[in-house]
């Protein structure tokens, strides 16, 4: 699981020569947004010579458009994923799937339509997270920034995620590069619905995001105290000193905590 997802214009050839070096846990490299129309067909032949040599992933045009045709014929079967953007239906991830076939997808879910429609798309093979577009998603439902505003679209990702047996949600970038406090507040309430990950922009938010999405020692110190209490009890529900009652659940949730953190351990040193 990747705690960052760093992206970078598919056109701009020194981003691309520097984004692997950031400290990004994924590199997300970009032929939507931010490249411009003119240099879509420089951006995909750009992509693809660096993904003989580089694990990426690589967000596409919208599905069904002549732009997401060539993007695929570029990086299918390059690419150690695609991101679709502004799903709203499993036809859209499905198009796709069936055009890179075995490539793992996130598909974001940038409108209202795609809100509705998540439980299924997150049953079509091969999507293997949901990820809330934020800035797509604020202009689409007319909502202001905050943290109350996008509460219930990302509760709703993360039962659905659960439900469809998906890796956690990824969430949205967070557009302004000064707001240090404001970034991190985001990434850790995002965390603390069940999200994990969260995409960046600039390698100065990378600090911020890893911190959020990383078990803290007192985290793990709490999970190791359950897992020996809870083995150590054969399985019984037990009482800790703290006064914390521990039952399966509760030793399951601990356990999970210390896969999450022995995953990590690569991405922290």
């Amino acid at each position: 699981m990747h705690r960052s997802y760093l992206f970078a214009p598919g056109h701009n050839a020194k981003l691309l020569s520097k984004v692997f070096d950031a400290g990004a846990d994924a590199v997300m490299l970009d032929l939507e947004d931010a490249v411009p129309p003119n240099a879509k067909d420089t951006a995909r032949a750009m992509v693809a010579e660096v993904l003989a040599d580089r694990d990426s992933w690589v967000r596409i045009n919208a599905v069904r458009t002549p732009a997401a045709h060539a993007d695929l014929d570029a990086v299918a079967g390059l690419a150690a994923g695609i991101r679709i953007p502004k799903v709203e239906s499993a036809d859209d991830a499905q198009w796709v799937a069936d055009r890179a076939p075995g490539t793992p997808l996130i598909c974001a879910i940038e409108s209202a339509r795609g809100v509705l429609a998540a439980a299924e798309i997150a049953t079509v093979h091969g999507v293997r997270h949901l990820s809330m577009g934020g800035v797509d998603l604020r202009r689409d439902l007319t909502t202001s920034d905050g943290k109350l505003q996008t509460l219930y679209v990302r509760s709703h990702l993360v039962v659905v995620s659960r439900a469809a047996g998906l890796e956690a949600p990824i969430d949205s970038v967070y557009p302004r590069l000064d707001d240090d406090a404001g970034l991190r507040e985001q990434a850790t309430f995002a965390r603390s619905l069940g999200f994990f990950g969260k995409s960046a922009i600039h390698p100065c938010q990378l600090p911020a995001v890893h911190e959020a999405f990383t078990p803290t020692e007192h985290e793990l110190a709490w999970a190791r105290e359950v897992v020996d209490a809870f083995d150590s009890s054969g399985g019984d529900a037990l009482q800790l000193d703290s006064g914390e009652f521990v039952d399966v659940p509760v030793a399951q949730r601990a356990r999970r905590m210390l896969e999450l953190a022995a995953a990590l351990t690569p991405a922290r040193q």
